[in-house]
């Protein structure tokens, strides 16, 4: 029984050959992936702004320095007035979508108020936009070696410096990405 591949919390490293300005050395964060397509937070494009500048705009008050000073991230092409918030612990916000059982994505102004208060998750990730791909597409990409993808890991995604995360998740596959051919093909 030839079961399909699910990449559900699931890094996607983009190959060196893939040239697409929206993607090169990227890596995304696969929040979600099923029959329909698959949906992920790219997480090594911080942006000029900050989460101040957000919730400014979005006219939530914080007193809290060190969120006003966290980098927001381009989390993809897609609906870039979108704010995503790749967290852990999972906790119980209104658009919440579940990803493992601590790991989630929220796109809800409720997570923003807690944060502004000090009561939002523990750990966490702001992007502006998603990458996304319809039914088939993404498996298309992956048979055509544009991306190599890895169980992905927390340390990468919270901890590793931004411009060390594409390295440092295709160092989870036990490559070095610098290494790989510009000629990779199928035998």
């Amino acid at each position: 029984m030839n079961l399909p591949m699910r990449l559900t919390n699931q890094f996607l490293i983009a190959m060196p050959t893939l040239r697409d300005p929206n993607f090169f050395h990227g890596v995304t964060y696969v929040c979600e992936h099923n029959a329909n397509g698959a949906m992920g937070v790219m997480i090594n494009r911080p942006l000029e702004i900050r989460m101040g500048d957000v919730l400014e705009q979005m006219k939530i008050p914080t007193e809290l320095e060190a969120l006003r000073r966290m980098p927001v991230f381009l989390g993809g092409p897609v609906q870039c007035e979108r704010g995503f918030v790749l967290h852990q612990p999972l906790g119980k916000w209104r658009m919440t979508m579940p990803i493992t059982d601590t790991f989630g994505v929220t796109s809800s102004r409720d997570i923003l108020e807690a944060m502004a208060q000090g009561q939002g998750p523990e750990i966490c990730l702001v992007a502006l936009g998603y990458a996304g791909w319809g039914p088939g597409q993404l498996e298309s990409e992956l048979a055509d070696n544009a991306w190599i993808n890895v169980p992905a890991d927390a340390r990468v995604v919270f901890q590793t410096p931004p411009e060390q995360r594409w390295e440092a998740a295709a160092a989870l596959t036990g490559v070095d990405i610098h290494r790989l051919s510009a000629h990779i093909g199928h035998a």
